[in-house]
This record gives C-alpha cells, structure tokens and sequence, in this order.
C-alpha cells in the first residue's frame, strides 16, 4: 500500500497514530505475503492486497495523484463477485518491469519485484488455480501515474488479454468448436461450407489495368477538355447566328403573316392571274408566238413586277376587312381567303409569287394547272366567287353553278376608298332570277310592271350572286354585334334599272324574306348608271348586260360582266 493511501486512512480513522517501525513491519509482511503467492508452475499472480495493522483489506481507494479511479477488465473465465480473487496469468516473454511501470513509486519501494520461473505456462487449467478462502476480497488494481497512458496492457490473460501472436483466427476456433460438437452423440453434424475468397481481391497489376495508366487518365482528360471547347466553340457560334438572324427579322416591317382560315370556314374567292396583275403584252406574246415564246418571256422576266389588273383593289379590299375581322375577333375563321387560280405553267409561278409579295397580298394558295382548264378546281376549293378575264371559263363556271363573272378594268382612273369594301349589285339575273326579264323581254314593260304589281308578296328565286351577298351579311353582322354598325368595312349596294313605284316593293320584300340587309337601293327607272357608280366608286360592280358595263366602264368603274339568264340570249 502507498504512503498515499496510508495518509488517507490516518484522516479516515481518527485517533490511531502509527509509527515508523509499525510502518516498517507492514511492509515486511506484505513483501512476505507476495513471495508466498508466486506459482511454483511459472505463474506470476499479482501482488497482494494491501491492508492496514489490522489486517483488513484497504481496497476502493482513490489515488491522490489519479483523479481516476483504477480499473481493469475483468477475465472471461472468472466470476463477478466479490468475494472471489482474480488471478491474471502473465503472458510469456512479458517481463516485470512493463507491468510495474505505470505503477505508483510507493509499489516500487514497498513490494519486490516478483520471481520468474524458467518455464512460465501459457495457459492454466483451473485445477491448477489455488483456491482462496471466501472471505478474502478481490485485489485493488495499482494504480497509475497522472501522465501514464490508457493503452499500456497491465494485465494479461490467456484469452481476452493474450498476445496478437498467441491469438488463434476465429474461424479456426469455430472449426475447432465444430468438430467438439460433431463428436457428441443425438447432435446432428454442422454442415461446412467452403469459403470463396472475394472477387474484389485482386493483384496490383489487374487492378493497374482495370483502372488504367496515368498517361491514359491525362490523355482522356485532355480529350474531354478538348471536346468541351468545341462545344463552347460551337454554341457561340449558334448563338452568334441566331442572333443576328433575329436582328434581321426584327428590321423587317411585318414578319408576322396571319394564317390563312380552313377552306371550310373561309368565303374563297378565286381570282385569275389575268384579273388580278395587267397580263395584256403577256396575252399577245402568247397569241401570236406560241406558248415557248411566251414560256421564255416569262422566264426572263421574272423579276419584273407586274402591275396592277382590274381585280387588284377588290382583293386589297377584301384583305381590310379580314385584319378588321381579326382584330374584333383573334380566333375568327370565317374570313375571305384568296385563291390565285390560273390555266399558266407553272414556270410562270415564280414571276407571280415575286409579284403578290411585292404588293404585299396574303394569298398563299396557288393553282397552275398548265394550259388546262381550272373550272374542275373550282368546287374543290370550295370557291365562293371566281373572277377571270376568260368569258368563256367564266360561262362554263355559271353551268357549272358557281357564282363567276368576268372583269373589266376602267377606262380611266378613279380613287378608291381604302377602309371600306363596296360591293354594287344589279337585281335581276343577279341576285334575282331572270323571270321577270324574260316578261319584259316577251311582253313589254307594260306586262311587266302589271306581273310586278301582281306578284307583290311573292319572293323572286335567286340569282348566280345571291351566295355572294349572304356572305357579306354574314360577315356585317358579326361588326353589329360590336356596336360597328356605322364604322362597318363592308357596304352594299342594289343598283337597278327597275322603277321603285312599279316593281321595287317586290325586291324589298324578297331581300327581306331571305333575311338580308342591303345598304343602299338605288331605283334608276331605266336611266344610265355610269354616272351613279361615279359617285359610289364601288371597287366591283356587278351586272348582267353589256351596256351597262360599258357606260359604267366609261366613267372609270371597276366592272364584272355576270353572263347568266335569258338578256345573254337576245344580244
């Protein structure tokens, strides 16, 4: 016991006083007590307990230089109680002053240092153990210096505290335990499986070349820092382009072109090459040439714009009110949609498409059917109205039941209004029937205003133009119904020879009963009506008889000859 613990025990039991000689004679029984333990086997116990004069045992002792208390792991094989003495047998080759080492300076002065046998055991059976008596309690572990480390072994066993070298492998023990096992009787025998070393376990050089060289490493490096600048590289160049293409389209005026409606919804209006663009040298080369004179006239002259034709400010007129349309109503598709439809080849195509663009039409539906007639086209593109400077296509259109008629420019130039479309009709063997000329015709004007008086309330059939007119409705009511009533770009005119207070009740009523609103009726009681269409200036004017396109043509009206009904006949 250390002079420590001694002085701990003084302050613990007031009034005993030891001297120097019972000092003195503690330690010669103590060092008598630790002789005696030593095995004569070769086994090293560890040193005895430390008591006081008494006798008893001075255990559970802090150290005043440790402000730890000492402990230790127990062994396997020992019991935990109390009562019983733990022996550690030393490991071989461990020699003594390792284990005192890290004990107390009062260890070194007080108990010797403990006798080796020549032939220390590696392991000892428990019979060998001495048996100490029950009333003996366990010894106090020394204790450790303040800077002593913690990894310091200071008690070996033979199993948990044994020696790296001395371990044997698990699975050997497990094998071993197996086997003990196996040899009982009524156990059945433990199944052995064999063990496969890893996979992952390979050799310095496979894994050398599973990973690859450094030189490898660096060069793919290298190659996709390479390829990473290409494609820097490249999305600035893309970027570059792009955006110089938009700057360029952000110059351009309008680059945004409406779609054209669905051919089901839209009102088509067809028009010939020759009605739309002047075609009057064209027409002669053709004539007197033959068509390869006329075909490389074409060719050469492609990028010649072509001026104007008589139904040019018709279809302007008509692309007005479409944007109007749109702007009333974005998703709208009952619009007009213009339709060039020519019998020219199609090498002609490209000085007409430089043409429409030039004067900026929206037409993007085209039929070039090469010398051939296009009347058979005409119902497959749903066509409303088809306008040509061919009468004779025109009157095969007519048997063929669609509204057509033939166009004729001015014969001097007229201003014409840019906001509003202006649409003149006559009425009979127009937008009426041919019933009542056919009475006039036969019978005089007399039979005729008498047949008018007589038939007052009853409808007339309709005319060729009659769709065309219910078109137009349709699309000013849907203005109307925006309150634009006034500010409507569509406007319709009824211009006819008929006298209002013979026959022009019967008109009224008959637009009436079809549900159809006509703008302005104009009853010119036989008189001229190209000075009437001076002052309307309409951008089309239909009618069934020649001379009233030629008087209207004289004072510079737009003119469309509709050759149906019985006054064909007569002229």
């Amino acid at each position: 016991m250390s002079q420590t613990s001694l002085k701990q025990k003084k302050k613990n039991e007031p009034g005993m006083r030891y001297s120097k000689e019972s000092l003195d004679a503690e330690k010669r029984k103590d060092s008598d007590k630790t002789g005696a333990r030593l095995s004569t086997q070769g086994s090293q116990e560890l040193p005895p307990h430390n008591s006081d004069s008494r006798g008893y045992v001075v255990r559970n002792q802090w150290s005043r230089t440790s402000r730890s208390p000492s402990t230790r792991a127990p062994s396997v094989d020992e019991p935990r109680s109390r009562n019983t003495v733990v022996k550690v047998e030393l490991a071989p080759n461990s020699s003594a002053t390792s284990r005192t080492s890290s004990t107390s300076p009062s260890q070194h002065e007080t108990s010797p240092p403990p006798q080796v046998s020549e032939k220390p055991s590696i392991q000892q059976t428990p019979q060998n153990r001495p048996i100490t008596q029950p009333d003996s309690q366990p010894p106090t572990p020394p204790e450790t210096e303040a800077n002593a480390r913690r990894t310091s072994k200071m008690y070996t066993s033979s199993d948990p505290w044994a020696s790296r070298e001395n371990r044997e492998p698990r699975d050997l023990q497990l094998r071993e335990y197996a086997h003990s096992c196996d040899s009982r009787e009524g156990i059945p025998k433990t199944r052995e499986y064999p063990r496969t070393p890893p996979t992952e376990w390979k050799s310095y050089v496979q894994r050398r070349l599973q990973y690859g060289t450094s030189v490898d490493l660096e060069q793919e490096c290298a190659d996709g820092q390479q390829r990473q600048r290409q494609q820097m590289e490249e999305d600035e160049v893309d970027e570059a382009y792009w955006s110089s293409v938009s700057m360029l389209y952000e110059k351009i005026p309008s680059c945004a072109r409406p779609r054209p409606p669905k051919p089901k919804h839209a009102i088509t209006v067809a028009v010939s090459s020759r009605a739309l663009f002047n075609m009057v040298d064209d027409r002669k080369i053709y004539e007197e040439e033959g068509l390869e004179k006329y075909m490389e006239y074409q060719l050469t002259n492609e990028n010649v714009i072509l001026t104007p034709g008589p139904a040019f400010r018709f279809v302007k007129a008509l692309q007005h009110v479409n944007s109007r349309l749109r702007d009333l109503y974005p998703d709208e598709q009952d619009l007009f949609d213009i339709v060039l439809m020519t019998n020219n080849h199609a090498q002609v195509g490209v000085r007409l498409i430089n043409s429409v663009n030039h004067y900026g039409l929206l037409i993007d539906r085209f039929c070039l059917t090469g010398g051939k007639s296009p009347i058979g086209y005409l119902k497959a593109y749903l066509t409303n109205l088809y306008l040509s400077a061919d009468s004779e296509k025109v009157q095969e259109a007519i048997k063929e039941g669609i509204a057509s008629a033939t166009m004729f420019a001015g014969a001097k130039d007229m201003a014409y209004c840019d906001t509003q479309l202006r649409v003149a009709f006559d009425g009979d063997a127009v937008l009426f029937s041919d019933e009542s000329e056919h009475i006039a015709k036969e019978h005089g004007l007399d039979k005729f205003f008498q047949h008018e008086t007589l038939f007052e309330n009853k409808p007339l059939a309709q005319g060729p133009l009659k769709g065309f007119l219910e078109d137009l409705g349709k699309l000013q009511k849907k203005f109307y119904a925006k309150d634009e009533r006034l500010l409507c770009p569509i406007r319709t005119y009824l211009v006819t020879a008929r006298s209002a207070a013979s026959s022009g009740a019967r008109v009224l009523k008959t637009l009436r009963r079809w549900g159809l609103e006509i703008d302005e009726a104009l009853f010119l009681a036989g008189a001229p009506k190209g000075p009437i269409l001076v002052k309307i200036r309409p951008h089309i004017f239909f009618d069934d008889q020649m001379f009233h396109i030629e008087s209207a043509q004289k004072f510079g009206t737009i003119t469309a000859h509709v050759p149906y009904g019985i006054a064909q006949k007569r002229n």
